[in-house]
């Protein structure tokens, strides 16, 4: 029996996190997995219930969970509160040592036509982005002078190493090559993280390891991304290439997410926020919720059949020309759910 945490959080979070759960109730029996739930307040929710947006009792059960599911947190309702929302989950990244993000991109045949990029441009992207998420510039020294400043990136061997090894082992599952970026020809932590890439490219005969500057990456990655397979990044440039990739498929609401620790639970999430505006109308796109509890049943549990069943399910809903008002349709929460659960 699997001990699943869920984090509603705000927003529509409680809506889509709705969806995401009918659609594992659907799946479970399927595939013989058994589990059960364990419902927490996070976000400006745990705000509201114990005065913190990560209480410790969501914590406690977090840390004791075999994974995480979370929707979304924030609002303008805590703009001005002492501890935001946002607090909370850094805080739970760092409490669970959170240390790679996983962030699928694939183009839906049916939604195409949102991409900023022609048809072509586009054509056979599936890719995965790697990125650290506990080390480098963010978490160095930050020096503010009056006409000076200094920010420290810093990263040991170790570090590098682990994340390295999550992207050849995510590789191994998909189309066996990694790209590793870099800027070596001017960072010190660069060559470092390009060393180390080489090294741990050799536990990895079955897996090809090729190089990229940044510079050139985000290029390639307008221009032609379906060259891409698994790219692997540090902390800095991979908040920027992640944000940059989630473009391509011309909504957010369709991008899943995940969040890896060393020996820990892992936590699934989608990349949308909140959405303030539209909670509580039921017109809110459970896709990448929905995609999001199919990454946790194959990287947290070994369930690949059914995470391509909902996979598969999805594709065919869309297909079916099911689109919620984000995507130009006009299918509502539980229509869109429910197409999804009767293509299973």
């Amino acid at each position: 029996m699997k001990k699943i945490v869920t984090l509603a959080g705000d927003g529509i979070g409680p809506e889509i996190m709705s969806a995401g759960l009918e659609v594992l109730e659907a799946v479970a029996p399927k595939i013989n997995f058994e589990y059960e739930l364990d419902a927490k307040p996070f976000g400006g929710a745990g705000i509201d219930a114990e005065g913190h947006p990560l209480p410790q009792a969501t914590l406690e059960a977090a840390k004791e969970a075999d994974a995480i599911l979370l929707a979304a947190i924030g609002g303008p309702k805590y703009d001005k509160a002492p501890v935001r929302p946002e607090q909370g989950l850094l805080a739970i990244r760092k409490e669970l040592n959170l240390f790679a993000n996983i962030r699928p991109v694939r183009i839906f045949d049916a939604l195409k036509h949102l991409s900023p990029l022609k048809a072509e441009r586009i054509e056979g992207v599936d890719f995965v982005v790697v990125r650290e998420l506990t080390g480098g510039i963010y978490f160095g020294e930050h020096i503010l002078n009056e006409d000076s400043a200094r920010d420290i990136n810093d990263y040991s061997a170790e570090e590098i190493r682990r994340i390295m090894r999550r992207a050849f082992i995510i590789a191994q599952g998909r189309g066996k090559k990694v790209t590793s970026i870099d800027k070596q020809n001017v960072l010190a932590t660069s060559k470092l993280w390009r060393k180390v890439a080489d090294e741990v490219a050799t536990e990895f005969p079955d897996v090809t390891l090729e190089h990229q500057l940044v510079d050139s990456a985000a290029m390639i990655m307008i221009t032609n991304p379906a060259r891409f397979d698994v790219v692997v990044t540090e902390n800095l440039f991979g908040d920027i290439l992640s944000d940059e990739s989630s473009v391509l498929p011309g909504t957010l609401g369709v991008m899943p997410s995940a969040s890896h620790s060393e020996g820990g639970p892992s936590l699934y999430e989608p990349i949308h926020g909140s959405a303030p505006d539209i909670a509580g109308q039921g017109i809110a796109n459970p896709i990448s919720m929905i995609l999001s509890v199919a990454m946790m049943l194959r990287e947290s549990f070994g369930e690949n059949a059914g995470a391509e069943m909902i996979e598969n399910a999805v594709d065919k809903t869309l297909n079916q020309g099911i689109l919620t008002r984000d995507l130009g349709g006009q299918a509502s929460t539980a229509e869109m759910t429910a197409s999804i659960i009767a293509n299973l």
